[in-house]
């Protein structure tokens, strides 16, 4: 019988970018996986264990070149998992690094308030609202029709 290193380094090919790409199994959310005894890893963690070292209690690996079938371990990289949030491309990612909130109001020091959970809200949103709520009007008014009575 082979030993699971064996198994493991057939499974790796050279792709475009430098990255070392797992041809074994993939998770349905692209992460590479494989079975050492009657454990199952997550191939781009254990390459980074194999050979770079234990990795740091809570942090994450990181994959720099953003490609999940990557096991290269200069691609890879401990970090927490909010950076590795925060450096992807999800939803999360992109409101972060936004510069101003959907009515085009710039977020910067005097015009934002930071939740405590690390979100952001628009002052000068939060006081169009506020003024509308006293004065009445709970949301934008709606478009008028032409009366019946007029036709």
């Amino acid at each position: 019988m082979r030993d699971w290193t064996d198994r493991f380094l057939a499974k790796i090919r050279d792709s475009e970018g430098g990255c070392w790409e797992w041809t074994g199994h993939i998770k349905p959310n692209g992460y590479g996986q494989v079975r050492v005894g009657d454990r199952k890893h997550n191939v781009h963690r254990l390459a980074y264990e194999v050979l770079v070292g234990p990795i740091p209690p809570g942090l994450v690996i990181d994959h720099l070149c953003r490609n999940r079938r990557c096991l290269r371990p200069d691609h890879l990289e401990p970090v927490t998992q909010r950076t590795n949030v925060l450096r992807g491309e999800g939803p999360a990612a992109r409101n972060a690094r936004s510069t101003h909130c959907v009515q085009g109001h710039t977020f910067d020091a005097v015009n934002t308030y930071v939740r405590p959970n690390g979100s952001r809200d628009c002052r000068s949103c939060n006081a169009d609202r506020n003024r509308r709520r006293r004065q009445g009007v709970t949301r934008a008014p709606a478009r008028q029709r032409p009366s019946l009575a007029a036709a």
